[in-house]
């Protein structure tokens, strides 16, 4: 019999669909069945990539025994986080305060059965008791004796973590207070004191990519450019962690794209997972520093992980897929793996001799018995050993890893989720209109506006967004983060290709998300809709996590279109954003990245640039405008013929093949009718 988890859409949840364990979906159903058996729930979150959650459903949920007393004792309720980021997001922090541990997945909770109140949690419990854990049979019967002997109690202590969850949110900067540079300059020097000299990155092992915080040093760089000292520490910050990403175990050096994070510090050995949200705010990390730099390894890096998004995860309707899993055939790594004698039978002579030395064969096996591919010698030094040039040895290491690539898509590949995200997709949406423009591949533009026309045709109905989709079924009302990100890639698209229903689908979203969300009593925006399912907490966060903060992106763009489009509104906005995240950016700016942006662009208006005329008259001026790094200029080649456009646009009129208007702030210029003198204004406001 399966549960009643098996019409969700969820992998995740279908994953648990054949349990033993009387699953139910997070819902009026299951709150109901525990409101009238008296029983509490025991609430389970995790996603379908995560090991953990895999070992942990093995070991108990699987087990007929543990599932008889899950199901005599409790209403058991299965949550995907990545469908239900609301539900995750406030039984993290309860967990947390619970238990003063970290979290993570798969999460366990113990909710009271009439109010969702968590009275105890965990994450991971084992099946015997183990490492200072629980047995998770043993640790079932306390919690379900220990909430019927002491219900009263526990409502008290509940009391007193819902005053808890009230005091979360630190009051706003008084409205005269004026917003100035110092968390910028405060989370500068974080970064340099976590910053590892050796290896790259942030602090120690686990090591995450952080792509945020290169951002934040690449924008820390190029905003002193111009200046007698410019600030090269940050750029080599940025450049040393993206080089030793890109050589380390983190990238798969077959297919393209990374792992989550590494276990170590030196980036060797990944946890396997793949993720659509990291790489696709990699992809943005890659292309704009080697736009930046110059550095062909950037652009390598950029273009094979743009392939394997391109390659692996793109749906048949144009959105793309969620995560690769880091298990295949119940062990982790194991399709990413090789034996030395594997390889040496799949290749030549010659190129296992170039091979071998460039990826880590010619020394000890780095995973178990195994090896994972990581680079441990350059190209030139391979060379040198071997007696020949280094095009000939570059060419028998692309040849060596085609045919390894070939043998490994022969073996039972990972899982892949394969539901469509609406944030997650906006995060790949702009990572490929970034690339696009960097690296000057119109394809990656091309994939782009697929996933922004899959989002707009299936996710986007009735004037409000839903946040998941899979086989043909859209559901669940969106998250603050679904609005600002899918908005900010728009924005980034628009910088490659121009459809005015793109501009108008952004101004629809940023509306949405002003009348749903906002919190116009105090600043900022709450993660769920005034329409949405009520919860224990109506969460607002202003910190990053593995993604963007929905807080920061949305103060960013709202100011960024508020300029463009002239609205003072958005531009109020944002600022009473920046105000209500003022006390927790000041306190821990490093964890405040995205809201920096829309800081510094408070402090220091955008650049806008507004082309218009023919289009090949414009494609050309924008090509060349392209061609420079500039992380706070917004470029829009309009052409003269273009539908509805807003009165702020059409005010800036076409003349001949190419105009240029230069905007700074809600200050323009007089139109500009010669790239030479477009270029070299752009160049002094960048001195200036």
């Amino acid at each position: 019999m399966r549960n009643a988890l098996s019409g969700e859409t969820s992998p995740y949840l279908l994953q648990h669909a054949d349990n033993p364990v009387e699953w139910h979906p997070w819902g009026e159903t299951a709150l109901a069945l525990a409101r009238e058996s008296g029983k509490p729930i025991l609430l389970s979150v995790g996603y379908s990539a995560c090991h953990w959650c895999h070992v942990m459903a093995h070991e108990s949920f699987e087990d007929p025994q543990t599932a008889q007393l899950m199901n005599e004792l409790f209403i058991n309720v299965k949550v995907d986080r990545e469908e239900r980021p609301d539900i995750d997001r406030i039984y993290q922090i309860a967990q947390q305060m619970l238990t003063q541990r970290s979290g993570g997945w798969p999460l366990t909770m113990f909710l009271a059965h009439d109010d969702q109140r968590p009275f105890f949690g965990g994450t991971y419990f084992p099946p015997q008791a183990r490492h200072g854990m629980p047995a998770f049979r043993d640790l079932l019967v306390r919690v379900a004796d220990y909430y019927r002997e002491h219900r009263d109690e526990l409502h008290k202590q509940n009391d007193a973590l819902m005053e808890a969850f009230a005091t979360l949110e630190s009051p706003p900067a008084d409205a005269a207070a004026p917003l100035t540079d110092a968390p910028l300059l405060a989370c500068r020097s974080q970064l340099e004191r976590s910053f590892d000299r050796v290896n790259g990155g942030f602090g120690g092992a686990p090591k995450f990519p952080h792509p945020t915080t290169i951002e934040r040093l690449m924008r820390d760089w190029h905003a002193t450019a111009g200046s007698p000292e410019p600030d090269l520490h940050a750029l080599y910050m940025a450049t040393l962690t993206l080089t030793r990403m890109a050589d380390g175990g983190l990238f798969d050096h077959l297919a393209g794209g990374f792992c989550r994070y590494s276990v170590d510090a030196q980036w060797s050995i990944p946890h396997f997972e793949k993720m659509l949200y990291d790489n696709g705010a990699l992809l943005a990390n890659y292309a704009s520093a080697a736009l930046a730099t110059g550095e062909t390894l950037f652009a390598r890096t950029a273009g094979q992980t743009a392939a394997w998004l391109l390659a692996d995860m793109c749906s048949p309707e144009g959105g793309f897929y969620s995560s690769r899993d880091a298990d295949s055939e119940g062990h982790e790594g194991r399709y990413y793996v090789w034996t030395r004698e594997a390889i040496e039978s799949a290749l030549t002579s010659g190129e296992f001799a170039a091979f071998a030395p460039r990826y880590g064969l010619d020394r000890e096996a780095n995973f178990e018995d195994g090896w994972h591919l990581r680079v441990t010698r350059g190209i030139e030094e391979i060379a040198v050993s071997l007696g020949t040039t280094r095009d000939a040895v570059g060419a028998q290491v692309d040849a060596a890893r085609a045919k390894l690539l070939a043998r490994r898509e022969q073996r039972i590949p990972p899982a892949r989720d394969e539901k469509l995200l609406t944030s997650w997709n906006a995060i790949a949406i702009r990572g490929l209109a970034i690339a696009s423009r960097s690296l000057e591949q119109p394809a990656l533009a091309d994939a782009a506006t697929r996933a922004l026309d899959f989002l707009r045709g299936h996710l986007w109905q009735g004037g409000r967004l839903l946040a998941t989709y899979k086989d043909g079924r859209a559901h669940l009302n969106a998250y603050l983060d679904d609005y600002a990100l899918l908005a900010d890639a728009i924005i980034e698209l628009l910088q490659v290709r121009w459809r005015s229903e793109d501009l108008d689908f952004a101004v629809a979203l940023l509306e949405a998300m002003l009348e749903h969300f906002e919190d116009r009593e105090v600043g900022g925006f709450f993660f769920t809709s005034n329409d949405h399912e009520r919860l224990i907490h109506r969460s607002k966060s202003f910190a990053d996590d593995a993604t963007p903060c929905g807080n920061g992106v949305a103060a960013a763009v709202l100011q960024r279109a508020g300029y463009l489009l002239a609205e003072p509104r958005y531009l109020a906005a944002a600022e009473r954003t920046l105000r209500a995240g003022w006390s927790g950016m000041s306190r821990q700016p490093q964890a405040h990245t995205s809201l920096l942006v829309a800081l510094e662009e408070y402090l220091s208006p955008p650049q806008i640039v507004i082309l218009r005329g023919n289009a090949t008259g414009i494609e050309r001026w924008r090509r060349e405008l392209a061609r420079l790094h500039a992380p706070r200029r917004i470029t829009l080649a309009i052409p003269g013929d273009a539908p509805g456009l807003p009165a702020s646009l059409a005010a800036k009129a076409p003349q001949g093949d190419a105009v240029a208007y230069l905007c700074r702030g809600s200050t323009c210029s007089a139109p500009i009718d010669s790239l030479s003198v477009l270029l070299r204004d752009l160049r002094l406001a960048l001195a200036s």
